[in-house]
């Protein structure tokens, strides 16, 4: 059992807070006024993981930490009885792992292992959002009230120009039924473990839902680092996007001129390098707990 003192454990508690809690409370805050913003809800609505429990710092398996009763009253999830109290330290109760999520755990481990197994493909370009609004009626859009940056036709011509080329299963079935048939691939659920691939922008925000999945027992560090990643990719995603979010400061990355995909590329592959430290400390994680 490692031991973390209560100076260190408060510091990566602080840590978490620097990363997840303006945005956390500033969707708390819009839910409460019934108001949505197009890129920042995200993260607390697709990925399905509530502001709340996303604040509350905990250890990983394996982490004793010290604790005070000011410290059990300020935080009294860690009261909870997941946590074995030994005299002044705390930690996670193996007992209560369940099959369920030894088994998940067991998916999400071969998941990453199929991953990092296989080739990056880049050059995707972030069509994905393109492809979720190609041909479709203006009525019909998602992100109501933000309009498009180019024309409809405009937008049509240029996704027609490209090589659509999208692996992952949760953007494609997004996709216009006009567009479904551009794209080079067509993953289903069943072929996630085939299909998904660490530059895809998607695969790699991911990784704080798989994360999330394997709370506790994965703490509050891992969670809030792939939650960064995930924001700093969610970003990109919709800067790259057909939609005109200036008024919301989003410059947007042009992906239909050749400089704004080589920008678009350039980041993409910044982002891949930050995830395959995480999906390996995922996959450790995961592989412990299938035991």
């Amino acid at each position: 059992m490692i031991e973390w003192s209560r100076k260190e454990w408060k510091a990566r508690q602080a840590a978490h807070l620097d990363r997840v809690g303006d945005l956390a409370d500033a969707f708390t805050q819009r839910r409460s006024h019934g108001t949505k913003h197009p890129v920042e809800d995200f993260l607390f609505t697709y990925y399905n993981l509530s502001p709340a429990k996303l604040k509350q710092w905990v250890p990983p398996l394996g982490v004793a930490i010290e604790v005070t009763a000011e410290d059990l009253l300020e935080c009294p999830w860690l009261a909870s009885d997941r946590f074995v109290r030994q005299n002044d330290r705390v930690f996670l109760d193996e007992a209560f792992l369940t099959d369920h999520t030894r088994q998940l755990a067991k998916w999400i481990r071969d998941l990453c292992d199929r991953v990092s197994e296989r080739p990056t493909r880049f050059r995707c370009f972030g069509l994905h959002e393109w492809a979720m609004v190609y041909r479709m009626p203006p009525e019909q859009i998602r992100h109501q009230g933000y309009e498009l940056r180019l024309t409809p036709e405009e937008l049509a011509s240029f996704v027609d120009s490209q090589a659509v080329c999208c692996t992952h299963y949760d953007a494609f079935r997004f996709f216009t039924p006009e567009a479904r048939p551009l794209n080079a691939f067509q993953p289903v659920l069943e072929t996630r473990l085939d299909m998904e691939q660490g530059g895809c922008l998607h695969t790699n925000m991911d990784l704080y839902k798989w994360a999330g999945k394997l709370l506790p027992w994965c703490g509050s560090d891992l969670i809030g680092e792939c939650f960064a990643n995930a924001w700093t990719a969610r970003q990109l995603d919709m800067r790259a996007s057909p939609y005109e979010l200036r008024a919301l400061g989003y410059e947007p990355i042009p992906i239909e001129a050749p400089e704004g995909r080589a920008e678009y590329e350039r980041q993409q592959r910044d982002i891949a390098a930050t995830s395959e430290p995480l999906r390996e400390r995922l996959r450790t994680l995961a592989t412990e707990l299938v035991g």
